[in-house]
């Protein structure tokens, strides 16, 4: 199996560069040299002014060289990061790295890439050249199968750079006097193009070329002035374009402005476009660059529509689409909007002329806090995973918010309010560096006030220092955390205090107090009646537990948190749990039924650090049952998962026996070559290769022991058997003494592992299950 896949790998296209949604116009001179100079240089970064096209050049180069690269090539677009200090940490993101058990990302990433064959391409460097150029020399020095290409209107200025820069497209001189040369100016070809995508069936003709000519020598061979240009024929001919154009031209240039040509050019012709939006089209472009990666139209709403109605705000949207200032995008049936960096900062500078850019700052704030807020407050249902894509696709404009926040005096309790709420998608999603970024900067705010959010922030950036084995100072946010939950006196902030301490035990390793330190924070959460801390106490009392070797309370807690997360259709804690399942199955020698749960688990999620939970446990299964290729490849697949998590089995190394365990028995039985070439395939795996692998493996193990039938849990039997004594989901309750919803909970779950839909099924089953059993006896 592991050969197919890497045959099937081989084929594909790795990495993340955009596909095209235009044609690519000339640049062949450019993209020979370009190919030429990389072919000799590790640094190939590409230099002009803004609107010049070096990100297209960079993207099609990229798209040419790709498949010399076995790891793939991959575009990190730095136009929206402002902060250097995330640079790292957002390059670990786009490149599937996501370190939990070290601090410092650059190692993180530089330790994935040593080994590795790939091409970076960093787009739009220059406002974070100097954070850009260390980050490069960094990975360069380390890593000798990666090359780096990056666009920046200057310089990195490092060694071994090699620099190029990129031309205007070629363009008519003056005023051609015969038609059929006129076509092979490349400015020319573009805004014919452009047009015929405006205007269905445009050419050149004799009426039209002086002014096409016209249009691209003003404007100096530019393609974003001429995509511009080419926007305006829905509204007037090439002629009234070149009219206009020129006049304009002749304006700006004769007063002598101290800026080099090309960029009075590109100035005059967004100039130019903004003069031609209405008054409410020219307001709404600039406030529309509060946004950062984009938006979508109900943040335009929320945000930049006080004094507009929904209709309205949709109407100039649209506008502004037609003029190619916005950008429309749908992915997965999600339309997003955005603008490009140069229209984005010339917009910002025309909205901070107005007094009232803070406020729209603020607003921006608001409607994201509320958007976070909401997700929090959905987090156990059936719309989790449309939250978790929602966040995913809002990171940038979250995390603005949150700087509004920490650097705006008495606005630290609306970053406290997100960073609480957002540790599950971080944790989710595997982004647990930015969680401590955020976490850890929320905290040294100058607001000291009594914020009962400021606990959640203190409790998580404890948990966050203790995963990554910095325990004194996960003990001091432990103390401070005691501190403010005593001073609030509320059940919430005690229950949370108590969650981090019991957690920070967990990872210190001191079992028996983190036990009863949770055991204390469920009872708080219970009290307070909230469901996402009551499953958040649960599960973490699951893993503490299963690593004191009390697995009959592990198993209870995590029947409890399935019997919440199945009916809600929750996806994240309803996988944590049938993950930790699968390895209390595995501790006990019940095989067959952790694989079912941990085969469940990648099906429900596979975030990287579920699939990373559920693999490495897999192989020891492989291991246990002799079948050494499969565990080999799984332990390859495992350990690639735990590489871009920064660390093995996240922070809990007492599990590491079972994983030592597990590789030499493999190698003994395989012998070092064939273990290491089955690893080595496991290993080079993508992340859904590897999922893919791990359950197309568990597929056959099904068909070849369908006889068996589903398992179930020893709770799950005493559910089906009252069940079938035909006992509602209350007299069940009753009889086991848990809560009616935990019964009801427990109901669905049996229904859904046993693939039924009606109690007269489960009654059947189980009758059917226990004359089989005693046939057999």
């Amino acid at each position: 199996m592991a050969s197919v896949v890497r045959a099937e790998a081989d084929q594909r296209v790795v990495g993340n560069l955009p596909l095209e949604l235009t044609s690519f116009v000339g640049r062949r001179r450019e993209l020979a040299e370009a190919r030429r100079l990389f072919e000799s240089s590790r640094l190939l970064t590409l230099t002009g002014i803004g609107g010049v096209g070096k990100t297209r050049l960079a993207i099609r180069l990229a798209s040419a060289l790709q498949r010399v690269f076995r790891d793939g090539a991959w575009l990190v677009e730095l136009g929206d990061q402002t902060d250097p200090e995330l640079l790292e940490d957002h390059v670990a993101v786009i490149l599937g790295v996501r370190p939990v058990s070290s601090s410092d990302p650059l190692h993180t990433v530089t330790d994935y890439c040593a080994d590795r064959s790939l091409l970076l391409v960093l787009d739009n460097c220059e406002h974070l050249v100097d954070a850009v150029a260390s980050f490069v020399g960094a990975i360069l020095r380390r890593c000798a199968g990666v090359k780096i290409l990056a666009t920046s209107r200057e310089s990195l200025g490092i060694g071994g750079e090699v620099t190029m820069r990129v031309p205007s497209l070629t363009t008519p001189q003056q005023q051609p006097r015969e038609f059929e040369g006129l076509a092979q100016y490349e400015s020319v070809s573009l805004f014919t193009e452009r047009a015929a995508s405006v205007v269905p069936g445009f050419t050149l003709t004799e009426e039209n070329k002086r002014a096409v000519a016209h249009i691209c020598h003003d404007l100096d061979g530019l393609p974003l002035p001429i995509e511009l240009a080419a926007a305006r024929l829905r509204g007037m001919s090439a002629e009234q374009i070149m009219d206009r154009l020129s006049d304009r031209y002749r304006l700006l240039t004769s007063g002598g402005r101290g800026v080099p040509s090309r960029q009075q050019t590109l100035r005059l012709s967004i100039d130019w476009s903004y003069d031609l939006c209405s008054p409410p089209e020219q307001q709404l472009w600039g406030r529309l660059t509060v946004f950062s990666g984009g938006f979508e139209l109900d943040a335009a709403e929320g945000v930049c529509g006080q004094d507009s109605s929904s209709t309205e705000v949709l109407d100039l949207v649209t506008a502004l689409v037609e003029k190619s200032i916005l950008i429309r995008e749908e992915v997965d049936g999600t339309v997003r909007y955005h603008l490009l960096d140069l229209l984005r900062e010339y917009g910002r500078e025309k909205a901070e002329i107005s007094s009232d850019f803070v406020e729209l700052r603020r607003r921006h704030r608001d409607w994201f806090e509320t958007l976070v807020v909401r997700a929090e407050a959905e987090w156990i249902s059936d719309r989790q995973a449309a939250w978790m894509a929602r966040l995913g696709r809002e990171q940038r404009n979250v995390n603005d918010a949150l700087e509004f926040s920490i650097s705006t005096a008495g606005e630290a309790r609306s970053a406290t309010r997100m960073v609480g709420a957002l540790y599950r998608f971080w944790l989710a999603s595997g982004l647990l560096v930015q969680a401590r970024y955020w976490t850890d900067r929320a905290l040294n705010t100058a607001d000291r006030e009594l914020d009962p959010f400021r606990v959640d922030v203190l409790a998580i950036d404890a948990v966050n220092h203790a995963m990554q084995g910095e325990h004194e100072r996960a003990e001091e946010l432990v103390d401070e955390s005691w501190r403010l939950a005593n001073a609030l006196a509320d059940v919430r902030s005690r229950g949370l205090a108590a969650w981090g301490d019991g957690y920070v035990d967990t990872f210190g390793g001191n079992f028996d107090t983190a036990t009863a330190k949770l055991e204390s924070a469920l009872t708080l959460f219970r009290l307070d009646e909230n469901l996402l801390h009551v499953v958040i106490g649960l599960d973490t009392l699951g893993i503490a537990y299963f690593l004191a070797g009390a697995l009959d309370r592990s198993v209870e807690c995590n029947e409890e948190t399935l019997a919440i997360t199945v009916p809600a259709h929750e996806v994240m804690f309803q996988a944590f749990a049938l993950g930790t399942l699968g390895i209390v199955g595995w501790l006990r020698g019940e095989l067959e039924g952790a694989r079912d749960y941990l085969t469940r688990s990648l099906r429900i999620l596979d975030a990287p650090m579920n699939s990373a939970w559920c693999i490495e446990p897999l192989a020891w299964i492989a291991a246990a049952q002799r079948d050494w290729k499969h565990a080999a490849v799984l332990l390859g697949a495992a350990s690639m998962y735990w590489q871009k998590l920064g660390g093995r089995l996240a922070g809990l190394p007492g599990l590491s026996t079972h994983h030592d365990s597990a590789a030499d028995a493999a190698r003994k039985a395989m012998g070092d070559d064939a273990f290491d070439t089955s690893f080595r395939n496991g290993f080079a795996m993508s992340e859904g290769e590897a999922v893919a692998y791990a359950l197309d493996k568990r597929s056959s193990a099904t068909t070849a022991s369908s006889t068996e039938g589903p398992h179930l849990t020893r709770r799950e039997q005493q559910v089906a058997e009252l069940v079938a004594q035909g006992l509602t989901n209350r007299a069940i309750a009753e009889h086991l003494v848990i809560s009616l919803r935990t019964a009801q909970g427990h109901v669905e779950h049996v229904l859904t592992k046993l693939g039924f839909t009606s109690r007269a099924q489960i009654a059947a089953w189980f009758v059917s299950t226990a004359q089989e059993t005693d046939s057999r006896g």
